[in-house]
């Protein structure tokens, strides 16, 4: 079983964390892996910069735009996470967009990530059914999951073909603008994780976009598992040293 499914199965509401790998600095992105799984957090999402991240708001892009003219590369990356199972157990997915994962070669990129540990993949701009067409023999046969995301604009029709088609969570995108663009969450918001709850999906939902605070942690996790959060840690690894980031993750839980 893989990673992401057996953290699933856990009896707890959980906290993925978000960073742009080679953000602040070039070498810092297994120092943030290291400390986020100390300080608790359930899963890791490390963003795989690229140079047209279309659905990120500006504080990601920034981060990512930081990263590439600090030198991360897709090669360099592999390289820095060739040994984090050594000293990391909780799940790690990328999240990136599909032209570096083309140009590295599908098969490739996925048998790369088999190797070092990777549990799952994050790819916004891979369409559904070309997913599921043309690449899902490949992901499966590579143990990885492909998180598929659902915004509150998609159709019943699609959420259960996304549904169906799954094996791990699905990413519910909490808003239909960019990444950190909001700062809590009104009626038609809770409204919508309501809706989704109430549809009864084979797969445990996880909210994206928007969580910044324990408030919004709350809100967002009352009727989903977990809640992911990028632009404020990317905003406090901007200003605060990386020794501090349990107090961040802290502030989340508490």
């Amino acid at each position: 079983m893989n990673r992401i499914q057996h953290k699933l199965k856990e009896d707890k509401k959980l906290l993925s964390i978000y960073f742009s790998a080679g953000f602040p600095n070039l070498d810092d992105t297994v120092s943030i892996i290291e400390n986020l799984e100390k300080s608790g957090v359930d899963m890791i999402e490390i963003g795989l910069p690229f140079s047209d991240p279309l659905a990120d708001g500006p504080t990601i892009q920034q981060s990512s735009t930081q990263a590439l003219k600090n030198g991360m590369t897709t090669e360099i990356l592999f390289e820095q996470l060739k040994d984090i199972r050594n000293t990391v157990s909780i799940p790690l997915i990328i999240m990136g967009y599909f032209n570096p994962i083309l140009q590295y070669g599908v098969e490739a990129f996925c048998a790369k990530c088999e190797d070092i540990g990777i549990d799952g993949l994050i790819i916004p701009d891979l369409p559904v059914d070309v997913y599921h067409n043309n690449y899902k023999t490949i992901f499966d046969k590579h143990n990885l999951i492909n998180v598929l995301l659902i915004t509150p604009q998609t159709s019943e029709e699609r959420i259960r073909y996304i549904d169906e088609i799954s094996n791990g969570f699905i990413y519910m995108v909490s808003t239909a603008s960019v990444t950190g663009s909001q700062s809590g969450f009104g009626k038609p918001q809770l409204d919508y994780f309501k809706r989704i709850a109430d549809m009864n999906l084979k797969n445990p939902q996880i909210v994206g976009f928007g969580i910044s605070n324990h408030d919004t942690f709350t809100q967002a996790t009352t009727y989903s598992k977990g809640a992911i959060i990028g632009s404020a840690f990317i905003k406090f690894l901007k200003n605060n040293p990386l020794e501090d980031i349990s107090k961040f993750i802290d502030d989340i839980r508490n």
